[in-house]
């Protein structure tokens, strides 16, 4: 049964989980995790939440403020045994609602672009693809 929980950037289960979505990017584009280390550190984040499946933590994702009315989801990750089984959505929704109690409107992110699944995902949720932004703006594959 799928559990979802609220917790902070401290958890064990979410370092690892991003661990292993540093390598898994890393592995698709070709790249090393310091290229990207400045824009995916998370630390005192208080807004992270985890799946477990049987008490296994079996994906991830989190939030911070974006600007006045919106947060960013960041580090969003399901282990690929679990994927195409809504986990991803279900993360989702906890943190869109979680950000909504804390009086947010909007909600962006990143993903890149050799993602597809990811992406199909985000969009049929309602989110639309828009200019890069902020430290994303030059980046090729984003």
């Amino acid at each position: 049964m799928l559990q979802i929980i609220r917790t902070n950037s401290e958890n064990p289960d979410f370092k690892g989980l991003t661990q292993e979505l540093d390598v898994t990017l890393c592995d698709l584009y070709g790249t090393k995790q310091e290229d990207f280390e400045e824009y995916n550190r998370i630390v005192n984040l208080k807004t992270v939440v985890i799946a477990y499946e049987d008490g296994e933590a079996i994906g991830c994702g989190c939030f911070k403020k974006f600007n006045e009315d919106s947060i960013e989801i960041k580090r969003m990750f399901v282990k690929p045994d679990y994927r195409g089984k809504g986990v991803a959505s279900r993360i989702l929704y906890e943190l869109e609602s979680w950000g909504y109690e804390l009086k947010y409107t909007y909600a962006t992110l990143e993903t890149g672009n050799k993602q597809m699944p990811a992406i199909e995902m985000y969009q049929s949720l309602g989110y639309m693809i828009i200019d890069n932004f902020d430290q994303y703006k030059d980046n090729g594959i984003s």
